[in-house]
């Protein structure tokens, strides 16, 4: 593999990179701030669940991968000979060192402890001998790999108020790792939603490799009560979404929410005021998460 270094404006990263990969064969593209480490250095991402502040740096740099060197001199000839590109400045080529992708990407998952009895193991790894209950989860392209500690966060409170609940939502459900964990812990009818299509496919099949029954659907399947609500969004949507959640909460039911910052728990606690009282029940690195009881 050979990598070809480019140093680009803010303007014309987008357009660069496009053609780089639409147009020149690269395999990838990353971008990175071209005065990293230097006194000019620059923090472009937000805070999450909010849009950053620019799409790069305005000094980037950019990285694109390629087979051969012969691939990477042509594209950067080519490029250079576009009129709008004459600003791109070539930095360097240089060759890649093969390497097991595979195995590099899988070293960088490894069994992440909820409980010292209930763990999160990707499909290569041994399950400890600890771990008593195991979700098999792989890294895809939905929310939810167990690493995050708002996820982390969910599977704890459900480890800890382990009961058969006899219905549960999970909405926004990503990859589906809170109804799996939910299943596992005594949940019986179980309905994961989500807006995005892949992230309800992520689910049936992470459900399916779990032997777990539950059923994935758009967000309006969703239907009557349930004794156990789960949210693990960011904390924008979940104000939105208050009279819904809470629509669904049967007396006496179970609310959980995470994906909330801590400085926006007040928040929270205001738009859900007219259905229940949430309070604080769990931190971790800045994140909360909060419960509540249905009335």
């Amino acid at each position: 593999m050979q990598e070809l270094v480019l140093d680009c404006r803010e303007a014309l990263v987008e357009a660069v990179s496009d053609a780089l990969m639409e147009e020149l064969g690269a395999h990838s593209v990353s971008v990175e701030d071209a005065d990293a480490d230097a006194a000019d250095e620059q923090a472009l991402y937000g805070e999450p669940g909010l849009p950053a502040p620019r799409q790069a740096w305005q000094h980037s740099t950019l990285r694109a991968l390629f087979d051969s060197e012969e691939q990477a001199t042509q594209a950067a000839t080519l490029l250079a000979a576009q009129d709008w590109a004459r600003d791109v400045a070539l930095r360097g080529l240089r060759a890649v060192p093969d390497q097991d992708w595979v195995r590099l990407t899988q070293s960088q998952f490894a069994p992440v402890e909820i409980t010292p009895r209930f763990w999160i193991v990707p499909s290569w790894h041994a399950v400890p001998s600890a771990a008593q209950r195991v979700i098999r989860l792989d890294p895809g392209q939905a929310f939810g790999t167990g690493t995050h500690p708002t996820t982390r966060m969910c599977l704890r409170w459900i480890a800890e108020h382990a009961r058969p609940w006899p219905r549960v939502l999970d909405y926004g459900c990503g990859s589906g790792i809170l109804a799996i964990g939910a299943a596992l812990h005594g949940a019986q009818q179980l309905d994961a939603v989500d807006i995005d299509p892949a992230a309800v496919e992520a689910t049936r099949a992470n459900a399916l490799s779990n032997g777990v029954t539950l059923r994935a659907a758009p967000p309006d399947r969703a239907t009557g009560h349930y004794h156990l609500v789960l949210a693990n969004i960011l904390a924008k949507p979940l104000v939105l979404l208050a009279p819904l959640l809470c629509s669904h909460l049967g007396p006496g039911g179970q609310l959980v929410l995470a994906g909330i910052l801590e400085r926006q728990a007040d928040e929270l606690r205001t738009a859900y005021a007219p259905w229940c009282a949430l309070a604080v029940a769990d931190r971790q690195d800045g994140w909360v998460l909060m419960e509540a009881t249905g009335e």
